[in-house]
């Protein structure tokens, strides 16, 4: 069943709103106006709604095949609607224009990006992988790696992969075995990679690869690791396709959702050895990757969110049609089940939150483009610093919240919803992956309150805060809001306090000690940073109500806004508990009793 329609008004809230659309001030943007976004917003709706939705169900249950060659036909339709996509130019959306690309700002390409998600989650992650490799190649390759690869890329014509995850590897890159011998002026590749999504498929006519692998004389561990680019077919000086490289696709998963993303295991070299090209520096192939790794991890998280908001489409639309009991409103039987209030209180949750996540995963974007475009090193700076602090809950905090969401729009729908055919089962088992890949939610956690904590002592964090208090007291400051800023204030200092005791326990016993503290952090900052944004939201929504609109979406924010600082933000605020009562209990356990 087709429930999604691209949530433009909400988007056009955030960056218009919450935003100001502070990205179109910043050097570079000059030719963008806001009258081209909202262009661009409902163009990008119409791709997702008409085009790639309505073959979310058909991917589900068809999913992929792959052939004794190792090719691989995708789900009916996927590879039109990519090309749709691909012709559309919205593979360059927010690619500079000195590359092909559209040069419209960040803020704008992770908007479509949920759309995109939403509408088909298992499509997206092809040109996701896509733009990582657009900026590794960007960042890092040579000038001919540039002008032979980019363009293609940018397209849309050409997609991209990450080539990191082996048997024996899992997530410590460390022990990567895939070995470059060098050859001339390349390389000889060989090994295989694991789990590598949209590794082959027939929606375009190349793949390239990017592989961590390490040169027989280099070091073990992270030091010994660099990175290739592997085209699956070879390109000729001109730019033309040559013969098939050594490369193949030894397998597909078989995984519990996702079922149109062709999953892959890639088997390199197993005749002379697969042609690829150093891309960078050697020995920097892990750091390399981050560039790559840092924009996925965002998308993942704008993922997670587009899936959010199909899923209470998906729930909105089978409450308000499926009839039961009582009305406590009206009295009358057989009601419409959202005129229940536990129906009620579950609808309004997964609304609230999704709303949060994508205020947050907006304005994380809008730090990218200040991180990138800003007029001055310290203004590059300081929105970087808060990039590197939001990044890990964004993708943590989002997919997560994603996964209950869709849990949540399961149960609405009831025995309905556990059956395959009304396609509330799909979002839950679709959901599921985000949390797990790019880095899991684990490793996400331990960087911010790890890495990203201790190495300046919490200073970006502590701006992020002074800002959520300024924020409470502006709500403070109207009668009508005043409790919801004394909760948000009441939040902001259970995050302060518990990053004190993060940061004291890093300082104390190293990094390590942090791990048991990681997780329990980073729900509390996902939760606080959210209900900052929604107080922002009240504060927006109230001052159109108070001059005069009638327009339904405001109080309906405002209701949101109210649900997440006043019954949501109590959730986050008792991880301060979880993390003050100590972790003895883990270091007690064994896992062997």
């Amino acid at each position: 069943m087709n429930y999604y329609a691209a949530p433009v008004r909400d988007m056009r809230f955030v960056l218009e709103e919450l935003l100001s659309h502070r990205s179109l001030a910043l050097p570079g943007f000059e030719e963008a106006s806001p009258d081209l976004i909202d262009a661009v917003l409902e163009e990008a709706a119409k791709l997702a709604n008409d085009v790639w939705a309505p073959l979310n169900d058909v991917g589900d249950k068809q999913g992929t095949q792959r052939h004794e060659d190792g090719s691989i036909t995708t789900a009916p339709g996927f590879a039109e609607a990519y090309q749709a996509y691909a012709e559309g130019g919205w593979n360059g959306i927010g690619v500079s224009e000195a590359l092909g690309g559209q040069n419209l700002p960040e803020v704008v390409a992770s908007a479509v990006q949920e759309m995109l998600h939403g509408a088909n989650m298992a499509l997206g992650l092809c040109p996701m992988l896509t733009a990582g490799a657009i900026e590794a190649i960007a960042h890092h390759g040579s000038d001919e790696q540039k002008a032979l690869y980019l363009p293609k890329l940018v397209e849309g014509t050409w997609t991209g992969t990450m080539n990191l995850t082996e048997p024996q590897a899992g997530s410590d890159l460390s022990k990567v075995r895939t070995k470059a011998v060098p050859e001339g002026n390349h390389y000889r590749i060989s090994g295989q990679k694991i789990y590598i999504t949209w590794g082959e498929h027939d929606a375009a006519e190349n793949i390239i690869h990017l592989v961590l692998a390490r040169k027989p004389d280099a070091p073990e561990g992270n030091k010994g690791i660099s990175l290739f680019l592997v085209p699956k077919l070879l390109v000729n000086a001109d730019g033309s396709l040559g013969e098939r490289n050594d490369v193949t696709c030894a397998s597909i998963e078989h995984k519990l959702g996702i079922h149109g993303s062709p999953t892959c295991t890639l088997s390199f070299g197993e005749k002379d050895g697969a042609i690829g090209y150093l891309v960078g520096e050697e020995g920097r192939g892990l750091n390399h990757m981050f560039t790559m790794m840092n924009e996925a991890r965002h998308k993942v998280g704008v993922q997670g969110i587009g899936l959010a908001e199909r899923a209470c489409q998906h729930a909105v639309a089978y409450a308000l049609d499926r009839t039961q009991g009582r009305s406590p409103r009206s009295g009358k039987s057989d009601c419409s089940i959202s005129d229940h209030l536990d129906v009620r209180r579950m609808l309004l949750s997964m609304r609230a939150r999704t709303d949060a996540l994508r205020a947050l995963a907006l304005t994380c974007a809008a730090e990218l483009d200040s991180a990138r475009h800003g007029a001055s090193d310290a203004e590059r700076e300081r929105a970087q610093a808060r990039v590197d602090v939001l990044i890990p809950v964004i993708k943590s905090f989002s997919t997560d919240q994603a996964v209950d969401i869709a849990s949540m729009g399961i149960q609405v729908h009831g025995g309905m919803g556990y059956v395959e055919e009304t396609g509330a089962a799909q979002l839950l088992r679709d959901a599921r992956i985000a949390p797990i890949y790019e880095g899991t939610n684990g490793i996400q956690a331990l960087d911010l309150a790890g890495r990203k904590l201790q190495r300046d002592n919490g200073a970006a964090l502590t701006a992020l805060m002074d800002d959520v208090d300024a924020t409470a007291e502006q709500l403070k400051a109207q009668p009508s809001l005043s409790s919801l800023g004394d909760a948000l204030a009441a939040g902001n200092g259970d995050l302060r306090a518990a990053m004190k005791r993060v940061l004291e326990q890093g300082q104390a016993e190293g990094v390590d000690a942090v791990q048991a503290y990681a997780t329990p952090f980073l729900n509390l900052a996902g939760h606080l940073l959210c209900a900052w944004q929604m107080g922002e939201a009240a504060l927006k929504a109230q001052a159109a109500m108070d001059q005069g609109s009638d327009d339904p979406f405001y109080p309906h924010k405002l209701a949101c806004a109210e649900y997440v600082i006043s019954q949501w933000l109590p959730v986050g605020r008792a991880q301060r508990a979880v993390i003050e009562s100590g972790m003895q209990c883990l270091h007690a356990f064994d896992a062997q009793v």
